[in-house]
């Protein structure tokens, strides 16, 4: 998988009180961390950056392989996995444009586009994830995306 940033990656804010790093900048650090391990595949990674319960929220799509619920940090992890099987990494893009951080949030906005294996068809549109970091691990993976046009592309 590719992504890109159309606006770079953001440097991450002096944020320190006393020498102590400010809540956004752990957020932050632990979000760019997540995002290499996407990008890298590495789902050892991604089960250390899930908590152990994860408030897990992609709307229902049964048309979809990958797209089903999970609460677990295994589950989340794998949800990465599982999408490279049913998908083309060739064809798998993201793009961030926008990437903010306050507390212990953070949301990122973009486009994202893949082909489905199994019907060759290609998906493409808007996305937006909302992320919550506590105690340095990821606690809330809320993806927002077209569901339509990705049932579409897994439509035979």
């Amino acid at each position: 998988m590719s992504v890109t940033s159309a606006v770079g990656t953001p440097a991450a804010p002096a944020g320190s009180v006393g020498g102590v790093p400010s809540a956004s900048a752990g957020t932050r650090a632990v979000v760019e961390e997540f995002i290499a391990a996407r990008v890298a595949g590495d789902t050892g990674r991604l089960v250390e950056l899930f908590a152990d319960r994860v408030d897990w929220m992609l709307a229902p799509n049964p048309t979809v392989p990958w797209i089903r619920p999970r609460s677990t940090a295994a589950e989340c992890a794998a949800q990465f996995a599982e999408l490279a099987e049913h998908t083309v990494a060739e064809d798998a893009r993201a793009s961030v444009d926008v990437f903010l951080v306050d507390g212990a949030d953070a949301v990122l906005t973009g486009q994202l586009s893949g082909t489905v294996r199994a019907t060759g068809k290609s998906f493409e549109g808007p996305f937006a994830l909302r992320l919550t970091v506590e105690g340095g691990r990821i606690t809330r993976h809320h993806l927002y995306e077209d569901g339509l046009a990705i049932a579409r592309a897994c439509a035979v």
